[in-house]
């Protein structure tokens, strides 16, 4: 899941080599954390949300037939 996140991540912002995506496992549920560089951070929450909540929408699906739950955390970095 969190190469998914990291390919459409690159695929939206104009430094993908800022991309960094890491996972937190919990029993049931997995974090994912994303961070892109402040000047990419509209990009990927696009108008209105909408592509933060589409991402979160594809890997909900995925995690679906992984019967686990995944959640997605945008960090802005420092």
């Amino acid at each position: 899941m969190k190469e998914l996140v990291e390919l459409i991540a690159k695929a939206l912002v104009d430094n993908p080599d800022k991309v960094k995506v890491s996972q937190l496992d919990g029993e049931q549920s997995s974090i994912i954390e994303l961070k892109v560089a402040p000047e990419d951070l509209g990009k990927i929450i696009g108008k209105q949300g909408r592509n933060a909540q589409a991402i979160r929408i594809i890997i909900g699906a995925a995690g679906m037939k992984l019967k686990k739950r995944f959640n997605l955390e945008l960090i802005e970095k420092e």
